[in-house]
């Protein structure tokens, strides 16, 4: 058996931004030092434009991505094992299973792909039902598995070979009668007597097994030589070899082909678990992502499964956490939002602080345990910082993300200024995306008591650039609301040199409550909200606070 080294992953929110991103990465390398195990970053949903120019300018790859957390194959006790040869006997496949307390052998090709399976059962099968005398030649049975199933020496002849043609039979009767019953290409069972050895060759005997290892004269030797026939020396008597023989025959001429059930490293337990429970096998193959068998899980794996186990920053809402992070651990959260519905198994170390970013949390934690950052995570972590706080603009940052943002800039060799126009202004090239791309950059859901609403922010330095977005974006945002099972959607455009929002919105209500709640006039399906500059501490608080009276 083995055991799978646990890794943790360390997960942002869907749309991820620049700090779900960078905090992601930031983190799982600080957790890593503290904890001394391997902590991995990972990525729900696609990188935006300036996330991704953050990562090349200070030459970080992007995190892969993943869909779903929900525990796979590979995160259960897998048997490992290699396949074995179609060509094994099947007594050394029988004693391989009773050495490894298996019931199914499975076979593989040179490449190490499935051909085939055997079961404990086949074999008895195989060993109880047999009576054709042809079957070993039938089942071109290896001279190799002969010689090491009967403990035999070949005395002549090359063994490399298989037999593959005629039948079994045992020489029990004087030379005269041998003659009507011995064929060409037949194996013959004798004893030390010259005369059936002699007779058995010339009836074109293929292979003959001498049994309790009596001497086989010269003059046999040679003629067995000169008509091609193998002789095979076993120090068994007469009744052991021919009991024997057929467990000579290679298990691939019993092997099960047709309709295996096999499972890969990456398919989910919840879609294999009904299979599982509809068959009867004890062992199911497993396989890689290149078809590549690994192993065999059983049903008993199941229950001894353990969940992937993550770590959440930037978020602690279901709804914006990565598809079933409800099957997963959940180890730890480090958010600066509000307290969202996610439930753990288990108490959990919760760190929510009520800053602008959560990489000034990332930067509190290393600097309490006296971990110096490296420079290209400290330029991580300083532009999701001014990403999050539109450059200390946002009502959302503290004197806290100043210092950390500096502090961060200084380990990493940059302006802060500097860098936040290049990341902004990297970020604002929407102009050849789609409005798709552009509404779900950087959207998320929040639930209010039974109301669910959607809310998507893109921030940009040019007023103009915003305007051609909202004149794209108002017909997408009211055919997606036709199509959607969430109550209200909003998407704020937010000009960060005016600290202004301009808000479409669509679905019932929306219009009441960001009139209501911000004391403003909407026109058609938008309206301009002044100083209205962050999602988190401005709009989703005050929409909260409106639906709940």
């Amino acid at each position: 058996m083995t055991t799978h080294e646990k890794k943790v992953l360390v997960i942002g929110h869907k749309n991820p931004d620049t700090d779900s991103i960078c905090s992601a990465i930031a983190y799982a390398w600080l957790r890593e030092k503290m904890t001394g195990r391997k902590h991995v970053p990972r990525c729900c949903g696609e990188i935006n434009a300036e996330t991704a120019y953050v990562l090349k300018r200070f030459g970080v790859p992007a995190p892969d991505y993943i869909e779903y957390v929900g525990t796979q194959v590979k995160d259960i006790e897998i048997r490992e094992m290699p396949g074995v040869d179609r060509n094994m006997s099947l007594k050394r496949a029988w004693m391989k299973m009773q050495d490894t307390h298996v019931v199914t052998l499975c076979i593989t090709d040179a490449e190490g792909r499935l051909d085939g399976l055997i079961t404990i059962s086949d074999i008895a099968k195989a060993a109880m039902e047999l009576s054709d005398s042809s079957i070993l030649s039938a089942a071109k049975t290896p001279y190799a598995n002969i010689l090491d199933t009967l403990d035999g020496v070949a005395v002549t002849g090359d063994t490399d070979g298989c037999y593959t043609k005629g039948k079994v039979l045992i020489a029990a009767a004087n030379p005269d009668l041998m003659e009507d019953y011995i064929r060409p290409g037949d194996l013959v069972i004798l004893g030390n007597r010259y005369e059936s050895q002699l007779c058995a060759i010339e009836m074109g005997a293929s292979c003959l097994v001498v049994c309790e290892g009596a001497k086989v004269s010269v003059t046999i030797q040679r003629l067995a030589e000169e008509k091609n026939c193998i002789i095979i020396q076993s120090p068994h008597d007469a009744f052991t070899v021919a009991r024997l023989i057929d467990l000579a025959m290679p298990i691939g001429y019993f092997m099960t082909t047709e309709n295996l059930v096999t499972f890969r490293t990456d398919d989910y337990v919840d879609s294999i678990r009904d299979v599982m429970a509809k068959r009867r096998n004890r062992d199911f193959p497993i396989l890689d992502h290149k078809g590549i068998f690994r192993g065999t899980v059983s049903r008993r794996n199941l229950m001894d499964m353990s969940r992937k186990q993550i770590v959440l920053v930037d978020h602690n809402e279901p709804t914006q956490a990565v598809d079933g992070v409800e099957e997963a651990e959940i180890l730890e959260i480090i958010d600066h939002h509000r307290i969202g519905g996610i439930s753990t198994f288990q108490p959990v170390y919760f760190r929510n602080v009520p800053l602008g970013c959560t990489a000034t949390i990332v930067y509190q934690t290393a600097r309490e345990r006296d971990i110096e950052i490296p420079k290209e995570i400290a330029g991580l972590m300083c532009a999701a910082i001014l990403s999050d706080t539109l450059a200390f603009h946002s009502p959302t940052c503290t004197e806290a993300d100043r210092e950390a943002a500096e502090v961060l800039a200084g380990i990493a060799g940059v302006d802060t200024d500097e860098l936040a126009r290049d990341m902004f202004a990297a970020g604002s090239h929407l102009a050849e995306r789609s409005p798709e791309e552009i509404f779900y950059q950087d959207y998320k859901k929040f639930k209010i008591g039974a109301i669910t609403m959607g809310v998507g922010q893109i921030n940009s330095m040019s007023g103009e650039e915003l305007s051609n977005i909202e004149k794209r974006l108002t017909p997408f945002l009211l055919e997606t609301m036709k199509h959607s099972d969430i109550k209200m959607l909003f998407f704020m455009m937010t000009n960060i040199t005016t600290e202004t929002s301009r808000v479409l919105f669509a679905g019932e209500g929306a219009r009441d409550v960001l009139e209501e709640t911000f004391g403003v006039k909407a026109e058609g399906n938008v309206c301009e909200v002044p100083k209205l500059v962050s999602r988190k501490k401005q709009f989703v608080p005050g929409i909260s606070v409106m639906l709940q009276n």
